[in-house]
């Protein structure tokens, strides 16, 4: 790996940490290299970041995350950060076509080798409750069913870059990561969105 990359990979991963003071827990799961879906609630631009920070480092090079081309092509920083560090799949929101769908994208990109991280609610959230997560994971989940996926719950991000804000305000969070789960067999789409969606309120519960 290039030294530029490596030296902004290690300081990104820093300056998560501090911003978000986010302490990783890790419950009936671990980290590993094998390919995953890592999939969490959205509330903060920060959630990229810190999501991907909290991955031992052995894991965070194999793992990429799925972002907002609109947002993170906007500056010449973000793109850096977004392409040249994070390893990123960009997503055209604007764009989407029954040809080159957004799934079809992910799943290219994954190859047999990345994991990915994605956000099911679509968009960020502004309260504390959890979304309806959209189609998209049930989908990747019927095309590549092996794949295995581990729910996270983001405790605290919203208030550390609220929606509408550019400063981040430096305070605690919380990365938990949860169970592994599975499409199981012949479940049906609502089924497993419900069921995905839940295993991330237990874990904000808990």
């Amino acid at each position: 790996m290039e030294i530029d990359k490596q030296i902004g990979r290690a300081f990104l991963a820093l300056l998560a940490q501090f911003l978000s003071g986010a302490s990783s827990t890790w419950r009936d799961s671990l980290p590993d290299k094998c390919q995953r879906i890592y999939f969490a609630n959205h509330t903060s631009h920060l959630d990229v970041l810190v999501v991907w920070s909290s991955l031992p480092p052995y894991v965070r090079k194999l793992t990429r995350p799925v972002a907002a081309k609109d947002y993170w092509n906007g500056t010449p920083l973000r793109r850096y950060i977004s392409t040249r560090l994070f390893n990123a799949i960009l997503m055209d929101r604007q764009d989407v076509k029954v040809h080159h769908s957004p799934i079809d994208l992910m799943l290219n990109e994954m190859e047999d080798k990345y994991s990915i991280i994605i956000f099911p609610e679509g968009g960020r959230q502004t309260g504390g409750e959890i979304a309806d997560f959209k189609s998209g994971l049930y989908y990747m989940c019927k095309r590549r069913p092996e794949l295995e996926l581990i729910p996270i719950y983001l405790d605290n991000m919203n208030r550390i870059l609220p929606r509408g804000t550019y400063l981040p305000v430096p305070m605690l969070s919380r990365v938990v990561f949860g169970r592994p789960m599975w499409l199981e067999i012949n479940e049906k789409k609502a089924d497993f969105l419900s069921r995905a969606r839940q295993a991330i309120i237990d874990l904000r519960d808990k």
